[in-house]
């Protein structure tokens, strides 16, 4: 066990650094030994994790499943190392972050006030916005991200699933059959979010599974544009709850298939591979998670 510790923090920080050479020097190893270790825990799983070519490396299917878990097996143990090493210091500086529009409107905005309240001496720049940044060429410490991430050269933590909810006015639904199941919706008017793709996966509360299209009548570039024109009667849309509750609970919109539910967003914290171990964006992240923590525990 303590071998394929040792592996797979190998594994994470070739990752990481994009190649055999840049793991060995940050690890002090040499990038025959980092190769060994990587081979040896491919063997061990009996798949491949890495494309090699003589200028690059890119992850297969298996190793993008594992980076996570390596990832967060790397984090966890940097966290507790920076609890004992630099829990005692205040933290100063400035946290220049960027997150989703819609994302203003959750409880996110109490977190951070609450980490601000925590931390007096820190500064903070949040930019929120629906234009995803480039964090390395924006020169952001932190990224909150809702969706699927696909870069692994950044590192990143999950840190909670938003339920998303087929939503409609009741004016929309006047003189419309009652939906049965998703294929129902194929002949519907779709207000959609550009960029994130009008193909959405259904589950009911039996378990099955269904995958539609609803066609695209409006798109727009905002959630919250989004929302006010389902809220309007424009069409139908997917949208986190948190987002509708005060309307869901009035009626203005309602749960258009209520028997089945659209898959989860993810919600993560992502941040540049080279961030110090227990500077700001690391505080801030162990800050989320913990009250993350807490609230499930809560529940």
């Amino acid at each position: 066990m303590l071998d394929q510790l040792r592996q797979l923090a190998i594994f994470a920080k070739t990752v990481e650094t994009g190649s055999f050479r840049g793991a060995a020097k940050a690890l002090n190893l040499s990038p025959s030994v980092v190769s060994h270790h990587i081979s040896k825990l491919e063997d061990k799983l009996g798949v491949a994790l890495l494309y090699r070519s003589t200028r690059n490396l890119s992850l297969t299917q298996h190793g993008e499943k594992l980076i996570m878990s390596a990832q967060e097996m790397m984090a966890a143990a940097e966290s507790g190392l920076d609890d004992i090493s630099v829990g005692s210091l205040e933290p100063t500086g400035r946290l220049k972050m960027t997150a989703p529009a819609v994302l203003a409107h959750s409880d996110l905005i109490d977190r951070i006030a609450a980490f601000a309240a925590a931390h007096p001496k820190v500064d903070l720049d949040v930019s929120f916005t629906d234009v995803r940044r480039d964090i390395i060429a924006d020169g952001i410490d932190l990224a909150i991200r809702m969706g699927w991430l696909k870069d692994s050269a950044l590192k990143a933590k999950k840190m909670a699933s938003e339920e998303r909810l087929l939503l409609a006015a009741p004016s929309y639904l006047e003189g419309r059959n009652k939906p049965e199941t998703p294929s129902d919706l194929q002949s519907w008017q779709g207000v959609h979010l550009g960029g994130i793709g009008w193909q959405f996966e259904f589950k009911s509360r039996s378990g099955k599974t269904s995958k539609i299209s609803i066609p695209a009548r409006i798109v727009v570039d905002d959630a919250i544009a989004l929302y006010r024109l389902v809220r309007a009667g424009a069409g139908v849309g997917t949208l986190p709850r948190f987002l509708a509750a005060d309307d869901l609970a009035t009626g203005k919109v309602v749960h258009a298939l209520p028997d089945w539910h659209v898959s989860s967003l993810g919600i993560y914290a992502v941040w540049p591979p080279n961030t110090p171990r227990g500077g700001l964006t690391s505080r801030f992240v162990r800050f989320l998670d913990q009250v993350t923590t807490d609230k499930t525990a809560a529940n």
